[in-house]
């Protein structure tokens, strides 16, 4: 019997190895690898002196050899296979463990050239894992050092049920395949976006207990990536409380992404991943009491996303309400303290984004299929907008203008948002029509209303959404244009003595 060991990942590969030799298998290996197990004291056989042929070409070809994979892709039960076999001196190899460098970190080495990079694209171990996975009948591929312990019984007993085999096999299939995906994506670079043929590679990170509802099954991957690694919630470290559940990660990742919008200190407070709660202020504290002063019923039970290390004052403000998961940066320990006294609440510490968001498609399901899409995330220049009214905004206004606007994406469609002083004071989301939406902002405002700006995703298609704004108290008004009926709603604008900009450009959220 005969296994070939080529791993990339050697954690705990000595240790099977050591398994492998003592069930009687005759070990091969290769480069660091065969090096880690002479080192161990284990007999091995370099590949070269399988296949008689010399590594070459810098190492490129070493295993791209008939006595490597007609050992791996010879079918045991057909005899014209067995009889090649005899007569070019190919032994079969039964287990093959390979796995592959993870392409991912080769491409986040800066001091790499291209040329190097490449030099890392690995050809003979895919192949001969692509090899052993289609002969899974007669060949046992494991890519994954998790599968090693529980493999061990079936090593000592020689019993490899077909499911198993099948099981193995299908997971090397899916590993090269993340692996081929990222090579693809590093040579396509950012043209064309939309390739004929896409592939995403993605890995196993989290387990929720089970989905949006306690019926659906539910899994966390993280998106591998051929370039710089996108920072987010599966990269948070939690401090306190239960594993998130999948809906516990949609509101966080809510609450993290609207918190990471602004630079200056910032709290989101999210419902059902909708923003009930956002405020920017010169402290923490300060940013807390405005975003919870934005929807205090909503607020309870809330998640919570901080972009900046929670102090004190912070921590003693939010003990005060119950949430269900809080998020930041860090945390000073007397604000820890307090926090991790709070009952049932998840505390975790998650990275600031540094820089501007990294451009991840935006991949949604529909029945047989993907939508695919750029995210809605590249910035907009003021001095683009258009101011269509008599009256222009104030200096303060187009600082509200500008909070909003940055804003409006994070909200489900038709999104209508009132802001005073660098903070929601009002919200409606998700209505099938957007006067419906303005009246549920306005409610929710009450009194805030007077003075704030109001910002629309998308254009008023009458003017009857914007008179009800109106009615609550705003003062001036952000959309986008473009509707059949600009005119009138222009016209009961100047009518109320309101300003208003155009930006040209809309940001439905469905």
């Amino acid at each position: 019997m005969r296994a070939l060991l080529s791993v990339s990942d050697k954690s705990g590969v000595v240790d099977f190895a050591h398994v492998l030799h003592e069930a009687g298998y005759e070990l091969i290996s290769t480069g660091g690898t065969a090096a880690a197990l002479a080192e161990a004291g284990l007999p091995v056989l370099q590949a070269s002196e399988v296949t008689g042929s010399p590594e070459m070409l810098d190492g490129r070809v070493k295993t791209l050899h008939p006595k490597i994979h007609g050992g791996l892709l010879a079918r045991r039960d057909l005899s014209d296979h067995l009889a090649q076999m005899e007569e070019y001196g190919i032994v079969g190899i039964d287990i093959l463990v390979s796995n592959l460098y993870p392409f991912e970190r080769t491409v986040m080495q800066d001091e790499l050239s291209e040329q190097d990079i490449i030099e890392q694209v690995d050809i003979g171990g895919p192949a001969m894992v692509r090899a052993a996975a289609k002969n899974f009948a007669h060949v046992l591929v494991v890519t994954d050092p998790v599968d090693y312990a529980g493999l061990v019984p079936a090593i000592h007993a020689q019993d490899f049920p077909i499911e198993l085999r099948r099981s193995l096999a299908a997971k090397a299939f899916g590993h090269v395949s993340t692996y081929d995906s990222l090579v693809a994506e590093y040579l396509r670079g950012e043209t064309p976006p939309f390739p004929r043929e896409l592939s995403v590679g993605m890995r196993l990170a989290k387990t929720p207990k089970y989905g949006e509802n306690s019926h659906q099954h539910a899994a966390a991957y993280t998106r591998l990536r051929a370039g710089k690694p996108a920072p987010g919630l599966l990269d948070a470290t939690s401090l306190k409380g239960e594993e998130l559940s999948f809906n516990n990660y949609l509101d966080a990742d809510a609450a993290w992404n609207a918190a990471q919008l602004f630079d200056e200190p910032t709290v989101a407070i999210i419902k059902h991943t909708v923003p009930c709660g956002l405020a920017t202020r010169d402290s923490l504290v300060d940013a807390y009491l405005a975003a919870y002063q934005g929807d205090t019923v909503s607020a309870f039970g809330g998640i919570v996303a901080l972009n900046r290390t929670v102090d004190l004052a912070t921590a003693q403000e939010m003990r005060k309400l119950k949430l269900d998961i809080i998020l930041a940066p860090d945390y000073d320990l007397d604000a820890l303290e307090i926090l991790m006294k709070k009952k049932a609440t998840r505390i975790l510490r998650v990275p600031n984004r540094e820089g501007a968001p990294i451009s991840e498609l935006d991949i949604r399901p529909i029945s047989g299929g993907l939508l695919v899409q750029e995210p809605d995330i590249e910035a907009e220049n003021p001095a683009n907008w258009q101011v269509v009214t008599e009256k222009a905004p104030t200096a303060a206004e187009m600082t509200d203008f500008e909070y909003a606007w940055r804003v409006i994406p994070q909200i489900k469609s038709n999104a209508i948002v009132f802001v005073k002083d660098r903070a929601i004071v009002g919200l409606g989301a998700g209505q099938p029509n957007r006067l419906e939406s303005v009246a549920i902002a306005a409610r929710k405002a009450g009194d805030k209303a007077q003075g704030a700006v109001m910002a629309s995703d998308a254009f008023f298609p009458f003017a009857d959404g914007l008179q009800e704004a109106i009615a609550a108290g705003i003062t001036a008004v952000i959309q986008p244009g473009g509707s059949m009926r600009d005119d009138e709603v222009i016209a009961a604008a100047n009518e109320a003595g309101i300003s208003m900009v155009f930006t040209g450009r809309r940001h439905f959220r469905h």
